[in-house]
């Protein structure tokens, strides 16, 4: 499944490299935002804002509870390709009171998914 919206996509399988090339350099050049739904396993990857990439989850039938989001940084290998900040996070009825996601097993699931949907900290070229 891919969806594409502006700068936008759902990927529920691997997504291409020239595809995660062409996101990285469209805003932020270094790295990407990305949204997974932990339930559906899937991501939305781009944008400017998780929000939108959030938003697009949420029309797509994903629940609030199961969408978190990070940033992805191609090229700096598994240990520190994946960052689990953003302002999404922000949950205080779900126990999350920072934009870091704070549990430490749902941070290790958007980290595998993470892995499978967009890479694990290979270079883009």
């Amino acid at each position: 499944m891919s969806v594409d919206l502006p700068g936008i996509v759902i990927v529920s399988a691997r997504i291409e490299r020239a595809e995660l090339a062409r996101l990285t350099a469209l805003y932020f050049e270094d790295m990407v935002k990305f949204v997974v739904d932990v339930e559906k396993s899937v991501a939305a990857v781009g944008g400017e804002m998780h929000a939108d990439a959030e938003a697009l989850l949420l029309e797509q039938g994903s629940r609030q509870a199961d969408v978190w989001g990070g940033n992805y940084y191609p090229g700096k290998g598994r240990e520190e390709c994946v960052e689990f900040t953003s302002l999404i996070n922000i949950r205080p009825s779900h126990g999350n009171r920072s934009m870091v996601v704070e549990d430490a097993a749902l941070r290790e699931r958007v980290r595998q998914l993470a892995f499978r949907l967009i890479g694990e900290g290979e270079p883009l070229e």
